[in-house]
Order: C-alpha cells, then sequence, then structure tokens
C-alpha cells in the first residue's frame, strides 16, 4: 500500500475528502505526519521479515572501521560473518577495542570480531573490525533496516499496512479532539491489538530465531 493510500484510509476513516496528493491541503500533510509517526512505531515493535536484508562489504587490506551503507541508525543487527573465510563474527564491545587498538598493537588478519562504534556522516552505523583485516574479505550482516521517512506519495510500504492506518487514526482521533462516537482510547485498543496479530503472524515466518535450545 502507498504512502498516498495509508492517508486516504485514515482519512475516509475520519469521514474526511480524499486528497490526490498529500501536500494537497494542511489537514492531509498531518495526517501524512500521522501515518509517518505510526509506521515508525509499527516498525520498532518488530523485526518485521519484510525489513530483513543483507548488508555487505569487502575489507581493504589494514582498515579496521567501515559504514554498514544503507542501514541508518536504527538497524537492528542479527548476525554477521565473513564469507570469504565461512566463519561467523562474534560480538565485541567499544571497550575491547580501544583496548587492543589504543592501549596495544593490534594484531592483523582475518576478523574475528566485530563492535559498533557509532555512525558516518550519512548517518550509516559503523562497525570496527578485529584482528584488523590484512586483506580483502567479504564481510556480511544479516539485519533488519528500517525503511525510513514516507516522503513521496506513491511509496510502498514495507511493513504490514493494516496496523499503520488503524494507529495513525487513533492518534488522528486524539488530535482532533471529538470522534462522532468512537474514542481514541477505543481505537488505540484497537490498533494494540491489530498490531499484536500481525507480529504473530510475521514471526511464524522464521520461529527458528525464536527458539531456545540446550547447548
Amino acid at each position: 500500500m502507498t504512502y498516498l493510500e495509508l492517508v486516504n484510509g485514515v482519512l475516509r476513516r475520519l469521514r474526511e475528502t480524499q486528497v490526490s496528493t498529500i501536500a494537497e491541503n494542511d489537514y492531509s500533510a498531518l495526517m501524512g505526519d500521522l501515518v509517518n509517526d505510526a509506521k515508525s512505531i509499527v516498525e520498532n515493535a518488530h523485526s518485521w521479515s519484510a525489513l530483513r536484508t543483507d548488508i555487505t562489504f569487502n575489507t581493504v587490506s589494514g582498515i579496521s572501521t567501515y559504514s554498514l551503507t544503507g542501514s541508518g541508525s536504527d538497524t537492528e543487527v542479527r548476525d554477521a560473518m565473513d564469507t570469504t573465510n565461512n566463519v561467523r563474527l562474534n560480538t565485541s564491545n567499544r571497550t575491547h577495542m580501544n583496548n587492543v587498538y589504543h592501549l596495544n598493537t593490534p594484531a592483523s588478519g582475518k576478523p574475528t570480531m566485530f563492535a559498533f562504534t557509532g555512525v558516518d556522516s550519512s548517518g550509516d552505523m559503523e562497525v570496527q573490525l578485529y584482528p584488523k583485516p590484512n586483506g580483502i574479505f567479504t564481510i556480511r550482516f544479516d539485519a533488519f533496516v528500517g525503511q525510513g521517512l514516507l516522503t513521496a506519495d506513491a511509496t510502498d510500504v514495507s511493513v504490514p499496512y493494516n496496523p499503520i492506518i488503524q494507529l495513525a487514526f487513533a492518534m488522528a482521533l486524539r488530535e482532533r479532539g471529538e470522534t462522532g462516537g468512537q474514542s481514541a482510547a477505543e481505537q488505540f485498543q484497537i490498533a494494540d491489538t491489530v498490531l499484536s496479530d500481525a507480529i504473530a503472524f510475521d514471526a511464524n515466518k522464521y520461529a527458528e530465531d525464536t527458539t531456545y535450545v540446550a547447548v
């Protein structure tokens, strides 16, 4: 469903006139903001299968820090591996990286661990590898990457659309202050139920990720 269709879905529920573009008037622009707010909440509520993607890059000998291009700052990393050498990378932390890179002479070789070190100038997450790569290795991150702010009318939303509409409708009812029979509180309850159902359906697609086994 497109950004415009989401906004018109909210407008219809408010018994307002639909628009041909989100910027058509101040009220439709407000609904666009509420749809984006609702989308962010829905995205952050669950690791949606539709947002799962691979982020890969090739190392450069002697360079330890790399950007996860396109990740933004809200990305959830589920797994990391060196596909050149067929090994998984262990998670480390900034303190350990400070110790090995700044208080000691860092080892060079095939990376075996990574740590998040911040964001770059584009707002993408940065990671540091250790040991410092001594060659070209392909590093793959299995991640959930949010779609980002909806701006164009024709942009399709990646996560389930119904929770977004129901939550944006609840926000609009609260903003309006009068609902013509349905309270904002009731609509927020409906939105919560719709979101919970959508999460349950989506979680079944990769149930193995939430299965715990003894090792």
